[in-house]
């Protein structure tokens, strides 16, 4: 970590209580860091109507998902083949149906043989269940539990964040986030590290904030550009702990001694 440079802004030549300082904000924007990513957990987790957090939910929130059940589009191309008209279209209509009721419509003892759990009892489980053999079974896709059907039952039509939110999320990110990389990324230039290191770390850390600044308007059109959304905000959350932590380290340096020359 040796640095030939030796001049009072060194980090390592700063006072005890200015290093406390300095440490105590460095580790505040660590933590905001932190914060922020479980806050972007929380808030993106199930947008896209979906438990778990997938790229789907990225996609939802700035372009948008309208997608048809995986069970109604194989109902509708005719699958499974032997399957009677009647129930078919009872199924479909089950399907098409109040997403909120589906549940309680599933195994109601009111409709007897024509509930979906029975029609699909008979008709689908040979091939859909997590035993299944032979050249038709399907057992990734399990039809036995009302969870392994809920899956592939409901359509989704999720519509993207407003512009008018995009817009005031982009001013007030943009402004904030860029702030204090510039002011860590300063920091860590004062630091012992090799400048050619630190400047790699800090190069990433931008580069990884502007692609995911723009990529939230560019997803809008491209949704494929949700990947480099969800790489830029990692390359700039990364980037930001790893410029803290070298901050950090090189204020537990020993603070150098002067020459007698100087």
């Amino acid at each position: 970590m040796a640095d030939s440079q030796d001049h009072p802004l060194k980090l390592r030549n700063l006072g005890f209580f200015a290093r406390l300082g300095v440490a105590g904000f460095v580790i505040a924007a660590i933590g905001g860091a932190a914060v922020s990513g479980l806050y972007l957990f929380w808030h993106h987790d199930n947008r896209d109507e979906r438990a778990g957090l997938t790229i789907d939910d990225v996609t939802a929130h700035y372009h948008g998902i309208v997608s048809e059940a995986r069970l109604l589009a194989a109902l509708e191309e005719g699958h499974p083949e032997d399957l009677a008209d009647g129930e078919r279209e009872k199924l479909i209509g089950w399907l098409r149906g109040d997403s909120a009721t589906m549940s309680q419509t599933y195994d109601s003892l009111d409709l007897g043989a024509d509930a979906p759990a029975e029609i699909i009892a008979v008709s689908c489980l040979d091939c859909h269940s997590r035993t299944s053999e032979g050249p038709d079974a399907a057992p990734e896709i399990a039809l036995e539990y009302w969870d392994d059907v809920e899956a592939l039952s409901v359509s989704r039509d999720v519509q993207p964040v407003p512009l008018q939110i995009l817009a005031a999320s982009t001013h007030t990110h943009a402004l904030g986030m860029a702030s204090i990389g510039i002011a860590i990324g300063l920091l860590a230039l004062l630091t012992s590290w090799p400048r050619a290191l630190v400047g790699l770390v800090l190069a990433a850390t931008g580069i990884g904030l502007a692609a995911d600044l723009s990529g939230w308007w560019i997803t809008r059109s491209v949704p494929e550009f949700a990947y480099v959304v969800v790489a830029g905000g990692a390359a700039f959350s990364g980037g930001m702990s790893l410029l803290g932590v070298m901050v950090l380290l090189d204020l537990c340096l020993p603070k150098r001694k002067r020459k007698r020359s100087e």
